[in-house]
């Protein structure tokens, strides 16, 4: 959730609906919670919405601003929002408790943790390395609690199928679609080698509850920190897919790497320290999250192009050159992942393959 600043007494911009009828069942569901809540449907406003079909609306109450999960059926289900959270809070962790729920009609009305993200906060010009350090340490502190204690029976598992799935996103969605780039039999061979080493990586890995998008976008500032958001897509999976995702991040990046691996070094500490089983010696972790990383990015980078060219969401294939530049630092650092240089080169427009052999 990406809150606005609207609050009551300023001009509320009107909530668009798909159709009267979503907006009928919308109102007549919050008429029917408790009177003694105080909801004042006149003030929703657009809290945020994000990649999926799900958006967020805020709403003021006796109590204060509360948040209402819009998530239309069946193209989103909020009963993995609701499972999760609850497992979240159960472990400690600082999530929007659930206050009422129409799980048939996909409304979900939630706690507000705030309205500043992390990401905002990192990346706002007054922003110093101190702060910088205090949230990290947060998140890092979290991300070990949520993965020790958090309960991850019955949540899908992120085996070779998923973690090839979404990999072949990338050729599918950002090579063909966007780039218009069609490999030939040598860019598949070089594919499948490096996909291969990645899943292989990954699964090699100790299982853990993995929140699938642990990044300053889905951390929110708040007292305890950091607010959680977003983790209706948890699975079981690598213990290295969340750090990655915190340390090199979709939407901005560090500029500098020695910050990136002492907070590693701090979660592997913590982790291995609270029984996480994590290797003993650093490099191979810091290998792995790198690994980890790279699986992640050609993800990321298909389904970024997938919400340009599919949902007509051109914004967010802004950062693809974000990604080829993670990906070619991993690429050139790791011999068995060289083989993804000539094919991220014709798309990010940056020879670098020379004196490589593959």
């Amino acid at each position: 959730m990406n809150p606005d600043t609207a609050r009551a007494g300023t001009e509320l911009p009107t909530v668009a609906w798909p159709d009267d009828t979503r907006r009928q069942r919308c109102e007549g569901w919050l008429q029917s919670l408790p009177a003694s809540w105080g909801l004042q449907p006149v003030s929703l406003r657009l809290a945020s919405a994000d990649a999926s079909f799900r958006r967020y609306l805020r709403i003021d109450s006796a109590s204060g601003p509360l948040i209402l999960m819009d998530a239309p059926p069946p193209l989103e289900d909020v009963r993995p929002f609701i499972d999760i959270g609850q497992r979240l809070l159960q472990a400690g962790l600082h999530t929007p408790r659930v206050l009422a729920s129409d799980t048939e009609h996909g409304f979900v009305l939630l706690e507000d943790l705030g309205d500043q993200l992390y990401l905002q906060a990192l990346t706002q010009p007054t922003s110093t390395p101190a702060q910088a350090e205090g949230l990290m340490r947060d998140a890092i502190a979290a991300l070990v609690q949520m993965q020790v204690h958090t309960r991850k029976e019955g949540l899908p598992v992120y085996d070779e199928a998923l973690l090839m799935r979404e990999m072949a996103l990338f050729p599918e969605w950002c090579v063909q679609r966007e780039f218009g780039v069609t490999w030939g039999d040598r860019e598949q061979a070089l594919w499948q080698r490096v996909t291969r080493a990645l899943v292989d990586s990954a699964l090699a890995q100790p299982t853990v509850f993995v929140h699938r998008d642990w990044m300053p976008r889905n951390l929110m500032i708040s007292t305890p920190n950091p607010g959680v958001l977003d983790f209706q897509d948890a699975v079981q999976g690598p213990a290295t897919y969340d750090i990655a995702s915190l340390l090199r991040d979709a939407f901005w990046s560090w500029d500098d790497e020695a910050l990136e691996i002492d907070w590693a070094v701090r979660w592997w500490q913590s982790g291995r320290a609270a029984g996480l089983d994590l290797p003993e010696d650093f490099g191979e972790t810091w290998r792995q999250i790198e690994w980890m990383g790279a699986q992640r990015h050609l993800k990321v980078a298909g389904i970024f192009c997938r919400l340009k060219h599919r949902d007509g969401k051109a914004r967010y294939a802004e950062d693809l050159p974000r990604f080829f530049r993670y990906l070619t630092k991993a690429a050139m650092r790791y011999r068995p992942l060289a083989p993804l240089l000539p094919l991220i080169e014709p798309l990010s427009g940056q020879r670098v393959s020379e004196g490589f052999t593959f």
